[in-house]
């Protein structure tokens, strides 16, 4: 088994390239505890540091201080384990409750595949990001920010009025690389920030919002025309070393009502029985409970061949 956690873990806690497991294998990553060593930290540094967004880091550790880590001295999980989403295993994948990008990037002769991943923010409330296939249509280096009139109109109701063009620039909300995707007739892009506070959160006008660092490297990565499959699933199964792992996200603000206590424990279960279909194996239900209870976002092991 220590073989095996090593392949598919490839880099120190804070990696974002990752060898792709077999069709079997699920998960990718590892979960790590350190100590703050800055005493001026907040969560939001070491989420930076470590690539994480803020909503994940704060999720996997419900005590810790926010804004003074340090206090207590806890030790901070980094929660850089993670469940890939049920889908195909091609171009990128965003999971929206997750807040969190997959790009399984094209097979290059020679070399093992890999998945990057990386922590996103995406739309508030009133802003959704769709859920949906789509592809990327263009790239742009510095762009120029046209906000819409809706977006305009809201920062005049916030008494932050915009103007009709944003110049590329140190405070332009697009940050330097920006990629521009079908959906929506060209107005949902994939793109950087002056604000990298906000990443991994729930904060945009419907765009997928990433640290400035991290969409340098993928804009670089991803060639236009790549497909971009955006998901909705706060509850995920996956398999590691013959075992079930389970990973529950808090549902996204407009799906709160939905995804009750009661309706995520469905899904799990709707799930479950899925892969008995294919294999046979005992659920720890305390287990299972608590997953969906606190939806710390970290994948927690379910289960238990009935043989074992």
């Amino acid at each position: 088994m220590v073989f095996l956690c090593c392949f598919w873990y490839i880099s120190p806690s804070h990696a974002k390239n990752f060898v792709l497991p077999p069709k079997d294998v699920d998960l990718i990553g590892k979960v790590h505890k350190v100590k703050v060593t800055i005493p001026e930290d907040t969560l939001l540094d070491i989420a930076r540091r470590n690539g994480l967004g803020l909503d994940e880091i704060v999720a996997a550790n419900p005590k810790v201080d926010q804004w003074i880590p340090a206090k207590g001295n806890p030790d901070i999980i980094l929660p850089n384990r993670f469940i890939l989403p049920k889908a195909p295993r091609t171009g990128i994948v965003i999971n929206s409750p997750e807040k969190r990008l997959y790009y399984f990037p094209p097979t290059v002769d020679g070399k093992a595949k890999q998945v990057i991943t990386h922590p996103v923010s995406v739309g508030r409330v009133k802003w959704k990001t769709p859920i949906g296939i789509t592809k990327v249509i263009s790239k742009q280096i510095d762009p120029v920010w046209r906000p819409p009139a809706s977006i305009r109109a809201e920062a005049i109701e916030n008494g932050n009025p915009l103007p009709a063009v944003v110049p590329a620039g140190p405070n332009n909300p697009l940050g330097r690389f920006a990629m521009r995707l079908a959906l929506g007739g060209g107005g949902y892009l994939i793109h950087g920030t002056d604000k990298p506070f906000g990443i991994g959160m729930q904060v945009t006008h419907g765009c997928m919002r990433l640290y400035p660092e991290d969409i340098e490297t993928l804009f670089t990565e991803v060639p236009v025309n790549t497909q971009v499959n955006i998901v909705n699933q706060p509850v995920k199964l996956g398999w590691f070393a013959m075992t079930l792992f389970i990973e529950v996200t808090e549902p996204l603000e407009q799906d709160q009502q939905i995804y009750t206590k009661d309706k995520l424990l469905q899904i799990a279960l709707d799930l479950i029985n899925a892969e008995k279909q294919l294999r046979s194996f005992k659920i720890d239900s305390v287990v299972l409970m608590r997953a969906i209870t606190e939806k710390t976002g970290v994948p927690i092991a379910i289960s238990k061949f009935e043989d074992f």
